[in-house]
């Protein structure tokens, strides 16, 4: 896409947030046409303040049907405790095993994990109809009881529909995921709450699965919900479609000239 002079103030009084891996170049890109730039915080991931409520669910792992991991991160440290609690991989082998994703389902088998359930997407909606395809029926996940390893306890859509189709939903914090400057976090909180981010710039798809983690979601439609989003080419666009995003702007060429050209473009044409 050929830079047009005439956008060159397109997106004045606009906000971009962008990832922390690219703020660099593509701050600058987008500086050019008038924005203000702002990046989302790097996070660490480490264990849980308190190993409490996850040692009680390794070691009363009889009274669950199902667990269902639905980031790498939870893999990684429920594998982990379980070492440390000297327990062995295959007391796993008596639950059934739902892995959200590819990476994770091959980071289970990689650890002598059984999977049975692989919804191919992380959406709320494609995992319970994948469950439910398992499981025969919605009828079928009454009674039974779910365990799901994750950053914290608060609840979710996914726990919610499992509850609401009469299943009982322990969701326990296998991790934490730590904000370099946690205020920051705070901040972007209240400016996405008060319409205060005009777009938010993908560049890849850790990109977007970094940014789920540090709001600790796999749904990001309502954090987002009237926030534009661009996505640097269509592979990281399906990421977000992923995270229960819609790409309002599609660079035609991967490139992050590109990607600040785009949104300039989009923005300008609203002013129209």
């Amino acid at each position: 896409m050929r830079t047009d002079p005439t956008t060159k103030t397109n997106l004045t009084r606009r906000t971009i947030l962008i990832a922390p891996a690219v703020a660099s170049e593509l701050a600058t890109e987008l500086e050019c046409y008038g924005a203000r730039v702002i990046t989302w915080p790097q996070t660490q991931i480490r264990g849980p303040d308190n190993y409490e409520a996850l040692d009680e669910a390794i070691d009363n792992l009889f009274g669950y049907d199902w667990i269902i991991f639905n980031t790498v991160h939870g893999v990684d440290y429920l594998l982990r405790r379980f070492q440390e609690l000297e327990h062995r991989i295959s007391e796993l082998d008596s639950l059934r095993v739902c892995a959200t994703s590819e990476a994770i389902s091959r980071q289970l088998e990689e650890s002598q994990v059984h999977v049975d359930v692989i919804p191919g997407r992380i959406k709320t909606e494609a995992i319970l109809t994948a469950l439910e395809s398992y499981l025969g029926g919605r009828d079928s996940f009454r009674g039974l009881n779910f365990l799901i390893p994750r950053a914290a306890i608060a609840r979710d859509s996914l726990s919610q529909a499992l509850e609401d189709a009469g299943a009982r939903v322990d969701i326990v914090a296998a991790y934490r995921t730590v904000a370099r400057n946690s205020p920051t976090v705070v901040q972007l909180n209240a400016l996405l709450a008060g319409g205060g981010i005009d777009c938010i710039a993908f560049t890849s798809s850790s990109g977007v699965a970094d940014f789920a983690e540090l709001f600790d979601t796999n749904d990001l439609g309502q954090l987002l919900a009237d926030v534009t989003v661009a996505c640097i080419n269509a592979t990281v666009a399906q990421k977000a479609a992923d995270f229960g995003l819609r790409a309002h702007i599609v660079a035609e060429e991967s490139a992050i000239s590109e990607l600040a050209a785009a949104i300039a473009e989009f923005f300008g044409s609203m002013a129209l």
